[in-house]
């Protein structure tokens, strides 16, 4: 088997910032940092090794075969210990044409994964074929031939499917309810509209049902109702901004549609536990992971 880092570019170039699919070694992502849109998901793969990475301040223990997973908007820190060998990649819903639901129905099952874990133990021998799947993509990545997008959207296509059998194999997926409908389109307007939507009844009325009957199937199904994935997704965003120096409180309440610094500073401390200032502070100074 090649290297891991056999095919990785050494640098950003312009034409892969165009392109809604991105795919990195761990230590080119180590070496040359990570700076993607709010709309990007991101399968962290950890191929060799067993240390810590860092997502969003929290500090979490990873191992050999081991997937993360990201929704956007999630990531506004991420560094890995030493030791770890893997890829990261980063997508849009729109590189799979994942909004179009009755198109591709096998993105189904991993749109939900990305609402239910943030993790998934890959089985040894499926790692296998899938590593080798990766491979090719890197390969394709680091090349700008003709028809390149569709190759890497082709591969991607069956590295999820692959993912798909790992998933039927650690629990047989009932069928699709409406129940879980109503809450996988909930997360999806949820992540594109946080912005300017911030009440339960909004997304009611864009999924034809009652706020009663949004936060009560959310809950059953989360464990949370709406309104606490509506705070929580704000809040993200805000301490992902926050995390940037030169992002100041004025500047993130305006961009989360808050008029009253007062009010964002309220909301930020009831939904983190923490003041801005405090978490401005200790987000700045964030040391590597050991």
């Amino acid at each position: 088997m090649k290297q891991l880092n056999d095919f990785a570019p050494r640098h950003f170039e312009k034409t892969s910032s165009c392109l809604p699919f991105k795919i990195h070694t761990i230590e080119w992502i180590k070496e040359n940092g990570i700076d993607l849109p709010n709309d990007y998901f991101m399968l962290v793969w950890i191929v060799v090794g067993t240390g810590y990475y860092r997502l969003n301040l929290q500090k979490e223990t990873v191992h050999t075969n081991q997937l993360l997973l990201i929704k956007p908007g999630q990531v506004h820190d991420l560094r890995f210990g030493d030791g770890l060998k893997g890829y990261v990649i980063s997508f849009t819903d729109s590189f799979l044409d994942m909004e179009d639901y009755s198109r591709e129905p096998i993105y189904n099952p991993i749109y939900q994964m990305f609402n239910q874990t943030n993790n998934i133990a890959i089985d040894n021998e499926l790692a296998d074929d899938m590593c080798d799947i990766t491979e090719i993509m890197m390969k394709e990545y680091s090349r700008h031939n003709l028809y390149r997008s569709e190759i890497l959207k082709r591969y991607f296509k069956i590295f999820l499917i692959y993912l798909s059998r790992q998933l039927e194999s650690i629990e047989q997926a009932p069928k699709q309810s409406r129940n879980t409908a109503i809450l996988q389109n909930f997360m999806a307007l949820l992540d594109k509209n946080f912005r300017e939507y911030k009440m339960v009844a909004d997304y009611a009325e864009k999924l034809s049902v009652t706020p009663n009957y949004l936060n009560e199937v959310v809950k059953k199904l989360t464990g949370q109702p709406a309104g606490y994935h509506i705070r929580q997704r704000v809040a993200v965003e805000a301490k992902r901004q926050a995390i940037h120096p030169d992002n100041c409180m004025k500047k993130i309440a305006y961009d989360l549609g808050f008029c009253d610094m007062a009010h964002f500073s309220k909301f930020f401390k009831n939904a983190t536990g923490v003041s801005f200032s405090d978490f401005k502070k200790r987000g700045t100074v964030l040391q590597p992971v050991f």
